[in-house]
């Protein structure tokens, strides 16, 4: 036990304690622009970054991430909180927890094996232009000289104290520089105060005021399916990330059973649904923070913020937060991939910018990893297929041919399949090699009945030799050419 505790817990007790600082001070503006976002007040946002935070530090599955309320949640939210209110959607939170618990008993995190680097590379990217976007208004709709000029100096800090000392963490010092610096000469600049109304109590229990009956299920029940599915996916790709940033690995499975407790946690103490942010998370790396006390103290920290500090906190100008959120989506995004758009593939470059695409205009990134999977199953099922090779030899009399076939035959390459053989070939009997060849589907099986039944059409003797046990037993099952009865009613006898 106290060799777990210290490796994960307490091995990096300082860096963690500056990252959590950092990522609490970053948190606040977000939760209250995603509580807006969703129509419901900001302390709905604030309090579920907090127990978010705080519960899956614990039953998490990767140490160092933070998970709060997102954008991608909220936007998911709107409908459910403008025609039946709150309540409705702090049930909702509660069923998109079960739901995620569900996720991960079933291990459906080991799905994201499935998701390809070029999907994860889009995601990546995605959510790097979309982080940018974000700090827009506040430089186009809020913005003046001086908001220009503190986020620019904030951006100076970030990037050029570390040449200084790593000690403390960049963003903190821009966020006490450019707040010290606003107060001395009193600009007149937007501050987290502006934002919305910061909490001034503790969260307390909070069971949803709804009736237990099936029509609020059928009410809840697709908001909380979308909820869940977005909130997984994107909390294991953010744990993906975490994973190749630190060089560490991570258990998805329980990645979902922690998500989901955390918002069960969460709309509990009246907190709406969220999930893994990826901001947060390179936040907190970069600022040192590795272990599950990084996570902990983030929403510790936050809660202390808010509710006990909230005069002060009110004072840090957006302009400084704007410039470490700036300094995260540069940070994010893969600068690389573009530079690697000529030398890859085609198709993964396609699959990558799909994934962008979709998941920038949607702004849904379900609907981005959903396209790009998509796009990579259609590419992977393209390029094997064509790898099916079929070759033959005659015998020196001229009486047989002997047919070999290497490769996969599935839905793809089916039709390449029968296409090679030659029908109106004078022989007595064929024989076809199966020893290199797999049938993986009952498409495959009936192009196979379709050579079989074509040669015995025209007098052709067929044999079938070297079928690897799997495919012979979807052979057995499926195919008719061996049950003379569907043969001769195949060739209209």
């Amino acid at each position: 036990m106290t060799t777990y505790l210290k490796q994960h817990w307490f091995s990096n007790l300082r860096g963690d304690v500056l990252a959590a600082l950092v990522v609490a001070l970053a948190l606040i503006p977000e939760a209250i622009a995603f509580s807006i976002i969703a129509e419901v007040d900001p302390k709905v946002g604030l309090y579920a970054s907090f127990c978010i935070a705080v519960i899956t530090a614990f039953t998490g599955g990767r140490p160092a991430m933070i998970s709060a309320a997102t954008g991608a949640m909220a936007l998911l939210m709107v409908t459910l909180v403008r025609e039946h209110g709150l309540q409705y959607l702090l049930a909702a939170t509660l069923l998109t927890g079960v739901l995620q618990i569900i996720f991960g008993l079933f291990k459906l995190g080991d799905l994201m094996r499935f998701v390809s680097r070029s999907v994860v590379t889009g995601f990546v990217n995605a959510l790097a232009i979309l982080i940018f976007i974000a700090q827009l208004p506040e430089l186009t709709e809020h913005g003046s000289v001086q908001v220009y000029a503190m986020t620019a100096a904030g951006l100076a800090i970030i990037y050029l104290f570390p040449y200084l000392t790593k000690a403390i963490p960049s963003p903190l010092v821009c966020i006490v520089v450019l707040t010290s610096l606003a107060l001395y000469f009193g600009f007149d600049i937007r501050t987290v105060a502006d934002m919305g109304e910061l909490p001034d109590s503790l969260p307390i229990f909070l069971w949803p005021d709804v009736p237990l009956t099936w029509n609020t299920l059928i009410i809840i029940l697709p908001y909380a399916l979308a909820l869940a599915v977005v909130g997984i996916l994107e909390s294991l790709m953010t744990a993906t990330i975490v994973d190749d940033l630190t060089d560490t690995s991570s258990d998805k499975n329980r990645e979902c059973v922690g998500q989901g407790v955390a918002n069960i946690g969460s709309g509990l103490i009246g907190g709406m649904a969220g999930c893994a942010m990826i901001g947060q998370s390179v936040i907190n790396v970069k600022s040192g923070g590795r272990t599950r006390l990084s996570t902990l103290l983030a929403g510790v920290f936050l809660l202390i913020l808010i509710v006990f500090l909230d005069a002060w906190v009110g004072l840090i100008p957006m302009a400084a937060l704007v410039a470490i959120m700036i300094m995260v989506s540069i940070g994010t995004f893969n600068w690389g991939s573009v530079k690697d758009l000529r030398k890859n593939p085609k198709s993964s470059s396609v699959v990558m910018i799909a994934t962008v695409l979709v998941t920038v205009f949607t702004h849904n990134l379900a609907y981005g990893v959903l396209v790009g999977v998509l796009f990579s199953a259609l590419f992977f099922a393209s390029k094997v297929g064509k790898v099916l090779y079929i070759g033959s030899t005659l015998s020196a009399d001229g009486r047989l041919r002997e047919y070999q076939v290497v490769g996969q035959v599935f839905f793809t390459s089916a039709g390449q399949f029968v296409a090679a053989f030659d029908f109106k070939d004078a022989v007595e009997k064929v024989t076809i090699d199966l020893s290199r060849a797999h049938f993986w589907d009952i498409t495959a099986i009936s192009s196979l009945d379709k050579v079989v039944i074509k040669f015995r059409r025209e007098g052709t003797e067929v044999e079938l030799i070297g079928l690897n046990e799997a495919s012979a037993t979807l052979v057995d099952k499926f195919a008719v050419h061996n049950r003379p009865d569907a043969v001769e009613k195949l060739m209209g006898h």
